[in-house]
């Protein structure tokens, strides 16, 4: 028991050192101090400061639900209405708020900066829902679009959505109280997000203007982005 104790004290020290100061940044010695622990008692929990940093993220990961589940379409569903419920997916997972204040900020920090103690096990987790949005846009993008641009392209969605959690504490500051309760949930999100990557794909009418104003052009762009509505 008294075992079990050190080691959750470890963890619980751990999370916030890693989350003010980095993987890089932070000293075992200060975790222990925090912990109230044996220098040696990361070593002997948790076999050094790496592991014990990929088990904080594990527990992050669990805490938060696992990754986004990933949408299954049936046959001849539009691309565009894949990638809206993508989109949706993906947001729903990010601006949940379940997760505590240095949650945020470690995941951030690996997002943002990842280290070698995190890389694998973050690629792990955000390698199927890249791949599935690559496979969106294969059905979207000419055949010559070469695969540097396509993951240009998909890092640009995922980034949207990462600016909505990432800016969470700082959209209330700026934007009045009504405008954000009626357009900043996940629905109004994705498919403002998802409007605007039809348009710059030149798949969809641009996001300021109506269709109409743009002829025969603009009625085309609607055609193909109806699967989004």
């Amino acid at each position: 028991m008294a075992n079990d104790k050190a080691r959750t004290r470890i963890l619980e020290a751990a999370a916030l050192v890693f989350a003010e100061r980095g993987y890089e940044e932070a000293t075992v010695r200060e975790i222990c101090e925090r912990a109230d622990v044996n220098l040696a008692a990361v070593n002997y929990y948790f076999g050094g400061k790496e592991r014990l940093y990929i088990e904080i993220l594990e527990r992050v990961h669990s805490r938060q639900g696992q990754q986004p589940t990933m949408p299954e379409w049936p046959p001849g569903t539009p691309a565009p209405a894949k990638l809206r419920h993508l989109i949706g997916s993906f947001l729903t997972h990010l601006l949940r708020q379940t997760e505590e204040p240095w949650e945020m900020r470690l995941m951030m920090r690996e997002i943002l900066g990842p280290t070698p103690a995190g890389r694998k096990f973050l690629a792990a987790q955000f390698r199927k829902g890249f791949d599935q949005l690559l496979g969106i846009l294969d059905e979207m993008l000419a055949a010559e679009v070469p695969a540097y641009k396509r993951h240009q392209i998909a890092f640009s969605i995922f980034g949207q959505c990462i600016y909505y959690h990432a800016a969470g504490r700082i959209i209330p500051l700026v934007v009045h109280e009504r405008e954000l309760q009626a357009h900043y949930g996940v629905e109004q999100l994705a498919e403002h997000i998802t409007q605007m990557c039809l348009a710059a794909l030149g798949l969809g009418p641009p996001v300021a203007c109506p269709a109409a104003k743009h002829g025969a052009r603009g009625k085309r762009r609607k055609t193909v982005a109806a699967g989004v509505s």
